[in-house]
């Protein structure tokens, strides 16, 4: 399942629907649709009379299909003068039609909006999504939510500033990058699951000296490898610089003596044979499963990955987020699922809040994690009893509640995922040296922010 590969293609995807989109920033824009103040905000839902209130999703997968159908049935049993009309279409089709839907005269009521800078960046900038605001405030969402998993769906009212400012939409789900681990191929070297940075290197030595692939990777899409570096630039880098450039806000340098040393260490896994003979040249839905069948001791990657791995691998599968970063505070790449947003001209707007406070709801969190997903909040204590996802949960809940979720690299600039893709594999395969790498980082993340 490639969950996040999407990012390096949503500019051009939303180029297909916005009519006359602005970058974010751009003087073309009115910026963000005005929200109401929470004293404004009408919360009995019963109150307003019969509604249709429009929803548009791409919640389309089977648990995550069955989740969302039993929350929309339960809403309505709720409120019975509220009827929903959902349009559920895949992710790329919903990219293509959203943009056209924002610019016209029947917009849905509820909308998922990708939160990367092509998407709602855009669409906060030229004022096509209601500030949440006034409604988080009425509902208590700044309560309910982290301030990690909240700012990956903020914005500056003009677009320029990524994870600070207004909410423009909220999420159900959550989703980390660590690191999985094979219990047994641990037993035969003789290892323990590492807790220091220190340890992990030490073992992706011992790992390899013992003619193991240290650490499973399929790089030949270019993103993937993205997963592997952003947990292991924490280590070198603090948590503030990852998350000014990973979001694409003015004020860090690729070029840094701490992010050339993260580029250093994933060119030595690279000439030390650490990611596979061919890491290059292998695609990721064939790496993952050669992980399955005993080909690796390490995989870092999604939490997407763990029930299909763990089917095949069963109990001698394992997960943990990375050890404490250079801030001694866990750290690592991790996001959420796509929120859902209110378009600026929503006929019912305080219904889709209500919606939404419903669909984020601790009950709804416990519906997500009984359809097999992994719920935003109370991660840790809906976690099942055992399995790789206990093990997934919990570090989500630790990193999302005491440490840092750390922005994907590619949400950084619409090019970004292209040039970090590009520049990585380059590095991996020895192509390019680290400061070259770095260098070529700098000049696509330096001209968007001096033009945003």
């Amino acid at each position: 399942m490639r969950r996040r590969s999407f990012l390096g293609s949503t500019a051009a995807l939303s180029g297909l629907g916005v009519l006359a989109a602005c970058a974010p920033g751009s003087d073309d824009g009115d910026g963000a649709g005005p929200g109401p103040g929470a004293d404004e905000v009408e919360t009995d839902i019963a109150a307003l009379g019969d509604i249709t209130l429009t929803m548009w999703d791409q919640e389309v997968r089977g648990a995550q299909n069955d989740a969302i159908e039993a929350l929309i049935e339960a809403f309505q049993d709720e409120y019975p003068n509220v009827t929903i009309e959902r349009n559920s279409q895949s992710f790329d089709d919903l990219q293509q039609q959203t943009g056209l839907a924002l610019s016209g005269n029947d917009v849905p009521d509820v909308l998922q909006v990708n939160n990367a800078r092509g998407d709602m960046g855009t669409f906060v900038a030229d004022g096509l999504l209601t500030d949440l605001t006034g409604y988080a405030e009425a509902y208590g969402w700044e309560d309910r939510f982290s301030p990690s998993v909240l700012s990956k769906m903020r914005y500056s009212d003009d677009g320029v500033t990524f994870g600070e400012g207004s909410l423009f939409g909220l999420a159900q789900t959550g989703e980390i990058c660590g690191i999985y681990y094979s219990q047994a191929k641990l037993d035969e070297l003789g290892l323990e699951p590492p807790s220091t940075w220190e340890e992990v290197f030490e073992l992706v030595e011992a790992a390899t000296e013992a003619d193991e692939q240290a650490i499973m990777l399929g790089n030949l899409d270019q993103w993937p490898a993205l997963h592997v570096f952003g947990p292991l630039q924490a280590h070198f880098v603090d948590s503030e610089q990852i998350v000014t450039l990973g979001m694409g806000n003015a004020g860090a340098d690729w070029t840094s003596e701490e992010n050339l040393a993260a580029l250093t260490q994933l060119a030595e896994w690279g000439a030390d044979g650490a990611l596979g003979e061919s890491p290059n040249g292998l695609a990721y839905d064939d790496a993952w499963p050669s992980y399955t069948e005993g080909n690796g001791v390490l995989l870092i990657g999604g939490s997407w990955l763990g029930p299909d791995m763990e089917a095949v691998m069963g109990e001698d599968l394992r997960f943990m987020a990375p050890p404490p970063g250079a801030d001694g505070s866990v750290a690592t790449t991790g996001g959420t699922g796509i929120p859902f947003s209110i378009p600026a001209q929503a006929e019912n707007a305080d219904a889709a809040a209500a919606f939404i406070d419903y669909i984020t709801s601790d009950e709804a969190m416990e519906l997500i994690a009984e359809n097999g997903g992994m719920p935003v909040n109370n991660t840790a204590d809906l976690a099942p009893d055992s399995g790789v996802n206990k093990d997934i949960y919990e570090a989500f809940d630790a990193v999302s509640t005491e440490g840092t979720l750390l922005p994907y690299l590619d949400y950084a600039t619409p090019s970004f995922a292209d040039t970090a893709g590009a520049a990585l594999q380059e590095v991996i395969g020895g192509q390019t040296e680290p400061a070259a790498a770095a260098e070529a980082l700098q000049e696509d993340y330096g001209e968007f922010t001096e033009d945003s």
